[in-house]
């Protein structure tokens, strides 16, 4: 397999308005749902087979959608540039493979188990016993 560092590379830019904003914002959702789905009738999905996951398209596709929606109500149009950046660095680290899968599994360590959340504060964490 050869390695190529700028398969899916993108030029970082700042958007122009918010209608363009909206556009790359949803193109980047569509991004990782194709990533989910199959592309074609025997396929597995992407993702799901890459890293041998063992949980149901759904409830990946429900993770994605999860994170876009927690940044709906972003008023500012360069935090919605870093949130862009940011997630399409996400989708390049995960297809180009250079994720481990307890990388991929981080997304969904608060749906496993409840009470692996962080701490509310050092001290309620350090009496817990965490590090």
């Amino acid at each position: 397999m050869v390695i190529n560092p700028t398969y899916l590379a993108q030029r970082t830019r700042s958007s122009v308005n918010w209608q363009d904003a909206k556009g790359r914002v949803i193109r980047s959702y569509r991004e990782w749902l194709r990533a989910l789905t199959s592309s074609c009738l025997f396929k597995s999905p992407e993702i799901q087979s890459m890293y041998s996951l063992n949980m149901p398209v759904s409830a990946i596709r429900t993770k994605v959608r999860q994170e876009f929606e927690r940044h709906r109500y972003v008023n500012q149009i360069p935090v919605v540039d870093v949130l862009l950046f940011q997630s399409h660095a996400e989708f390049q680290e995960t297809m180009n493979y250079w994720k481990q899968l307890n990388h991929v599994m981080k997304w969904f360590r608060a749906e496993e188990d409840p009470k692996s959340k962080l701490p509310q504060n050092f001290i309620s964490g350090f009496l817990e016993g965490r590090n």
